[in-house]
């Protein structure tokens, strides 16, 4: 990633601070909050280091170097203006850019944050960068607690795909939260063996896992608190999936030879106390939800043939037909699917984009089925839902290396 990426204020003030130790990246608005909690949540190290905030919003302290070790402050508009770029697409330049100025100045650790500021405490801060700086880990990513029907993409697709491909149990791959080792940061920027750069052409965010995992990074994950998920906008969904499904997608191409190999997932390391959440926010429109999925299955029906076998195609037309009380999507099924349009979007059988869009209806029937079958259920019992999906994914791992090594044996 190249520094030309980075404004030219900003680029000049991280070329007079030189160089640091660790460097926060904040990538949401703060209020001003970002500097007072970095410097609590540096009172829990042994030592501490020598920081660089660089934070959104162009905010800046009236004193941009405080303190011994000094922490710098480089205002920096690190999301937007521009509204034409998707949310997600925002975030991921957004990484890309904290990363090349992590390396610019040399830092032992990165932590990037993107959770509302609002939630984030210096604790939270604090248990990403410690594991880095004092047990030597390369990659911290966070444990959130939650409510039953937040972090659902997560949830039912991104952690169990990355837990049975890449055989780690990281709860959120995808952060947003996370503490990265100065190690892991150049391998992002600077592979081995003249590979292109995981951040050159996907999507950093989707990268990092699998790059720390394939690469044999040590990986941990912290327990940091309860976060507040911004809504979803259910209007733009399918947006949502190709700005998240692609660069995951693509990164299975990129790692084909790495997860082949791997065979049943581990735990990982986990530090910090597990919390609840004291009120369990979230709700889902499950029948809008199954006549988008009924509607799906009808007028979809010569794409998902183009990317799905007959008997998962016969299974989805049955589901379409149940009343809302019988309705479930069983975990292989699911799991099935999403390996079919992993594989489709390798072959491109048809559009990227559009084949991404075409999952949309598929995620949608997940949801309601998730969402009937836990409507009162406790937050433990919704754990323990996710974890038979997760291990719904292990067991058919074997079907997507079938498909993946043999793709005529399927031609529909």
């Amino acid at each position: 990633m190249e520094m030309e990426s980075i404004p030219q204020a900003a680029r000049e003030r991280i070329d007079s601070i030189a160089s640091a130790d660790l460097m926060v990246g904040v990538l949401t608005p703060h209020g001003g909050a970002a500097f007072r909690t970095v410097r609590q949540a540096l009172a829990d190290l042994p030592q501490v280091p020598r920081t660089v905030i660089i934070q959104a919003d162009g905010f800046a302290e009236a004193d941009p170097a405080l303190g011994e070790p000094p922490v710098f402050v480089v205002p920096w508009t690190l999301i937007g203006p521009d509204v034409s770029i998707a949310p997600v697409e925002n975030i991921a330049h957004a990484y890309q850019a904290v990363l090349a100025a992590g390396d610019k100045l040399g830092v032992r650790a990165a932590c990037v944050l993107s959770s509302d500021f609002q939630t984030v405490t210096s604790q939270w801060i604090s248990r990403l960068v410690q594991p880095v700086f004092q047990l030597g880990f390369d990659l911290v990513t966070p444990c959130y607690a939650h409510g039953r029907f937040e972090g659902l993409l997560n949830n039912s697709l991104i952690s169990p795909l990355t837990r049975a491909l890449y055989g780690a149990r990281i709860q959120n791959p995808m952060g947003p939260d996370l503490g990265i080792s100065r190690r892991l940061l150049q391998r992002m920027l600077v592979p081995e063996h003249g590979a292109k750069p995981a951040t050159n052409s996907i999507h950093a965010l989707a990268s990092i896992a699998a790059t720390a995992v394939c690469n044999g990074f040590k990986i941990c994950q912290a327990h940091v608190g309860v976060r507040r998920y911004p809504p979803i906008d259910w209007t733009n969904l399918s947006s949502l999936l190709v700005q998240v499904l692609g660069p995951v997608f693509a990164d299975l191409e990129r790692n084909a030879a790495c997860w082949q190999r791997r065979r049943e997932s581990v735990s990982i390391p986990s530090f910090g106390e597990r919390m609840v959440v004291s009120e369990d926010k979230g709700d889902v429109d499950v029948g809008r939800m199954l006549e988008l999925f009924r509607l799906g299955a009808r007028d979809l029906l010569e794409v998902w043939s183009l990317v799905l076998p007959p008997t998962t195609l016969l299974e989805l037309s049955k589901l379409s037909r149940l009343p809302q009380e019988q309705f479930r999507v069983p975990d292989d099924l699911w799991a099935r699917a999403v390996y079919d349009f992993a594989l489709g979007y390798r072959l491109r059988m048809i559009s990227r984009d559009h084949l991404l869009r075409a999952m949309t209806p598929l995620y949608l029937g997940w949801v309601a089925s998730y969402a009937l079958e836990m409507q009162n259920a406790t937050l433990r019992a919704a754990e323990q839902r996710l974890e038979r999906g997760c291990q719904a994914f292990e067991t058919a791992k074997p079907y997507l290396v079938s498909r993946w090594r043999w793709p005529d044996r399927f031609n529909p």
